[in-house]
């Protein structure tokens, strides 16, 4: 059965460090894409990250831009998104999603198919 599974996160003080983690099973990640996207309460899911599946290019959305890093090892079939300097407005369900190939194309949920269950990030003091 393919499955994305989410871990790492929880609740964390302004300023403090995540990383989350996105683990495949059933498959290889070798020959895709991955996306990071989060949705908070009341607010559309927006993408915050992206890596191909070389891991040789990645992307980051303004929001995540110089505070997050997204990486994969693909011998452990899993991809991370460190994430920095956390704020208040980073709380949010993460979710990563497979994309369609090898290469990232933009943000729209769409074009992702497989998604995980997500982990809670909130950030509060």
């Amino acid at each position: 059965q393919l499955q994305l599974v989410e871990s790492g996160g929880g609740l964390v003080q302004p300023g403090g460090s995540l990383r989350l983690s996105c683990a495949a099973s059933g498959f290889t990640l070798d020959y895709y894409a991955i996306g990071w996207f989060r949705q908070a309460p009341g607010k559309e899911r927006e993408g915050v990250s992206c890596i191909n599946s070389s891991g040789g290019y990645t992307n980051y959305a303004d929001s995540a831009k110089g505070r997050f890093t997204i990486s994969r090892d693909n011998a452990k079939n899993t991809v991370y998104l460190q994430m920095n300097s956390l704020k208040p407005e980073d709380t949010a369900v993460y979710y990563c999603a497979l994309a369609a190939g090898y290469y990232c194309s933009g943000y729209d949920y769409r074009k992702y198919g497989y998604w995980g269950q997500g982990t809670q990030v909130t950030v509060s003091s």
